[in-house]
């Protein structure tokens, strides 16, 4: 592949689309304004101690090692991970005790049996079933699969034969009800519902299709050594062994443009990197504001407030724990999760918020003893609530910055977690990630997964502008690490397919110029 390509961002899909073009013999330049590449999934410094930053569950194991192997590597020699026996625990309150989920399906039915009865434990299982059969029509054509505007083609290519189990993903139906078929008790709807947020989605809003998701991760939970920043270092290695230059603290102000299609990019510094091919992976949103130069702008349609996917209000804490004995990953409900979801909805931060807590030194082993960390030593905590969108229009005071944080305890303490006070802890708050990750309010999953039409809304590999592509987390297929891995898989799938079919093409005179500096500069994503 004789092509020069600048990627706009470290992040999973970015590096991703650099390790696949670089193995095929294209000139690839990776430029990302922060010191790390990962993107979100980063490292934070809290207390002497290195935090999680970012996504914490990692599932799809199979993404990875298809990555690896098409660079002639194996994914187990630069990743070193373990399965979770325990997928997550939940928790209510401090007189229910808990519910642990675990890869053994016959364990899961189990535990729920003993917490809420026989009835429970058939529901469980016909709504594993259905969630699996929903993975299975879906996993090739629309995971795998190139973007589509519509479903039809999706449809076309699962062939007419296939429309009752097209039909069976329940597009039309929503999720909140579907779980209600098979869950009578309160609390197994709220913890299965719990996955539409996985997407930055709402429970309430989000199609039943999203269910597939629990099968995803009942599929296989892994423990990755040095959290996933440590697979986003492995990618960006695999990369540069690919002949990829990668480069990072470089901000990318303008996408530069010749002939009517891209020509390189221009850094903050006033540096040109010439490029057949521009990659952006950011959310694209810093497309659509101008944040990469007017003909960028033109480029993608921008994601209306509205229909933005949740933020999150996360607390990185170095702390001692008290009470309840802690999992790997740690779910404590609020008690009436339609009330949580009215607040993000109207704006607000959540009065009584469900929060997910990974407890990083702590194993996920069920018969084993728990890795605890020994007496009175403080260990490394991400917490996480979710949040309105509003980092863009929304200051959070010191003053509501405290008041989230005896929130988020409140609901922990209820359950029977005491973190120890004062907590020695960072906040990012909507506002904060907006900083990071400019144009998108704070939103970290794209565009919300609400509505049957939604997932053929996201932004696909091809923009309007010959020359530019996206990826990453916000992009087709979807939200989380191995969907914004798969959308590099595309990227990178479809300019080899368009590099192939302008080499047999006629070249032909377009008109436009070369491109002048914005007045408008952003970050890279």
């Amino acid at each position: 592949m004789n092509a020069r390509v600048a990627v706009i961002g470290a992040g999973i899909g970015g590096l991703t689309s650099a390790a696949l073009l670089a193995a095929r013999g294209a000139e690839v330049t990776v430029l990302e304004k922060e010191p790390w590449v990962g993107g979100k999934a980063r490292r934070v410094l809290v207390d002497g101690a290195e935090i999680d930053g970012g996504p914490t569950v990692f599932t799809y194991r199979r993404v990875f090692e298809e990555i690896f192997a098409a660079c002639g590597a194996d994914f187990a020699d630069h990743v070193t991970v373990r399965k979770a026996e325990v997928l997550a625990r939940h928790w209510w309150d401090d007189a229910s005790g808990h519910l642990d989920l675990f890869a053994d399906h016959e364990a899961s039915v189990d535990a729920v049996g003993r917490f809420a009865g026989a009835d429970a434990a058939r529901g469980y299982a016909a709504f594993a079933a259905e969630a699996e059969r929903i993975f299975a029509v879906l996993e090739d054509p629309f995971l795998h699969g190139d973007k589509a505007s519509t479903p039809l083609p999706m449809m076309w290519r699962m062939g007419l034969t296939k429309l009752p189990q097209m039909l069976a993903m329940r597009p039309f139906d929503g999720m909140w009800n579907a779980l209600g078929e098979h869950f009578s008790d309160p609390r197994l709807q709220q913890l299965f519902g719990r996955y539409a947020t996985y997407c930055g989605s709402s429970p309430y809003r989000a199609p039943a299709t999203l269910m597939l998701i629990a099968h995803l991760e009942a599929r296989g939970v892994w423990l990755i050594e040095g959290g996933i920043h440590a697979l986003a270092k492995a990618l960006a290695t695999l990369a540069t062994r690919q002949g990829a230059r990668v480069r990072t603290g470089v901000a990318v102000t303008e996408v530069l443009t010749e002939n009517g299609r891209t020509s390189g990019v221009l850094l903050a510094s006033g540096e040109v990197i010439p490029a057949d091919i521009v990659i952006c992976n950011g959310d694209p949103s810093a497309l659509a504001t101008g944040r990469f130069g007017a003909a960028a702008r033109r480029a993608v349609p921008a994601i209306p407030r509205p229909k933005r996917s949740l933020s999150a209000l996360v607390w990185y804490a170095h702390t001692r724990t008290q009470g309840a004995e802690l999992s790997h990953h740690n779910v404590f409900f609020s008690r009436d999760y339609a009330a949580e979801f009215r607040d993000i909805a109207a704006g607000r931060t959540p009065a009584e918020p469900t929060v997910y807590v990974c407890a990083i030194d702590r194993g996920a082993d069920h018969h084993a003893p728990p890795n605890v960390p020994a007496l009175g030593a403080r260990e490394r905590l991400q917490i996480i609530v979710n949040a309105p969108a509003d980092g863009d229009v929304h200051a959070y005071t010191p003053e509501e910055r405290e008041r989230c944080t005896r929130a988020m305890m409140a609901t922990l303490g209820r359950c029977g977690l005491r973190l120890e006070e004062p907590l020695v802890h960072q906040l990012m708050t909507p506002q904060d990630w907006e900083g990071l990750f400019p144009a998108t309010g704070g939103a970290l999953y794209g565009r919300a997964s609400h509505g049957w039409a939604a997932s053929f809304q996201r932004q696909g590999p091809k923009t309007r502008l010959p020359g530019l592509y996206c990826t990453g987390g916000a992009t087709h297929p979807a939200a989380g690490v191995p969907m914004a891995a798969l959308s590099g898989q595309l990227a990178a799938r479809t300019i080899a397919k368009d590099l192939a079919s302008m080499r047999t093409s006629r070249p032909a005179v377009t008109a436009g110029g070369m491109s002048t500096r914005s007045a408008t500069t952003g970050s890279t994503g």
